[in-house]
């Protein structure tokens, strides 16, 4: 992130000081190196209000004011929720308020009576910092509004695409690399017979799988291949024959490492013809 002089130069600036002839030379300073959205109040009651309102860049703060003081003044600023960093240049007379001006909240402080170089220094280089501080927060939101823009229309998509397999098959499965069912959509346990209190979610424990479909689709899977309308049969306890069509394919994960399956699948039911179909079909 870079700054150019402009940046700086455009910079909000909220002068306070009680004393009107501190504040006319400040503003006059500022005002002659090139500093063009300059502002000022000799009332310390107003600065909350004023930068709640304009969110200034830096406030050069006096610390000695009637009715209320500097420091009365910095922990009113902090209140503000919507402020993390305190824009403050303290300006004080004491040097015993330095320290405590800096516990305080102030990130730098000039002293009385005012050293031009130092002063124009010091602003400089906290305007410098504030406003890289302030890009990094609007870059900061930028990126969660894209990711969680880009995380809605994934979202979105999932659904659409579990809508639709939905609507073309009767379930729609996922399985981790050890074969176990991670996510199903549809009456797929039941229709394959997998007991899911006893906590029986392997795929490969299907009752009743015809051994010889069983091993093609293994072997299938073990070569991480995918694989459309795959046929396969298993025997109901009741003694009927079930028949299925299963297609899926593997995922990965970023670094290329197999993760599991998944898919959806169908049970292809025998068809029913009534009495006029059956005449029209052996004409």
């Amino acid at each position: 992130m870079i700054l150019d002089e402009a940046d700086i130069l455009n910079a909000r600036i909220l002068i306070v000081d009680d004393q009107l002839i501190n504040v006319q030379s400040l503003a006059e300073l500022l005002t002659a190196v090139g500093y063009t959205n300059v502002t000022s109040t000799t009332d310390p009651c107003q600065v909350y209000p004023l930068h709640y309102k304009h969110k200034y860049d830096l406030i050069l703060l006096d610390l000695q004011m009637p009715e209320m003081d500097g420091f009365e003044v910095m922990e009113l600023l902090k209140t503000d929720a919507t402020e993390s960093y305190l824009p403050v240049i303290v300006l004080t007379a004491q040097p015993e308020h330095k320290l405590r001006a800096l516990q305080a909240g102030a990130k730098d402080f000039v002293s009385k009576p005012f050293d031009l170089v130092e002063i124009k220094t010091r602003i400089n280089n906290m305007l410098e910092v504030r406003l890289l501080y302030k890009k990094l927060e609007d870059y900061s939101r930028s990126l969660e509004a894209t990711v969680a823009e880009r995380t809605a229309a994934l979202r979105e998509s999932e659904a659409r695409f579990r809508s639709l397999t939905e609507l073309a098959s009767d379930w729609y499965w996922e399985q981790d690399e050890t074969g176990r069912f991670t996510k199903i959509s549809g009456p797929v346990l039941d229709m394959l017979g997998i007991d899911v209190e006893a906590g029986d979610l392997d795929a490969s424990r299907i009752a009743g799988w015809d051994a010889t479909e069983h091993a093609q689709l293994h072997a299938r899977i073990a070569a991480r291949q995918p694989f459309i309308d795959f046929p396969f049969s298993r025997t109901a306890p009741d003694g009927s024959q079930r028949h299925y069509r299963v297609s899926g394919e593997p995922m990965f994960d970023n670094a290329s490492h197999f993760i599991g399956y998944r898919g959806i699948g169908v049970e292809c039911k025998p068809m029913v013809l009534s009495d006029e179909s059956f005449k029209a079909i052996t004409r």
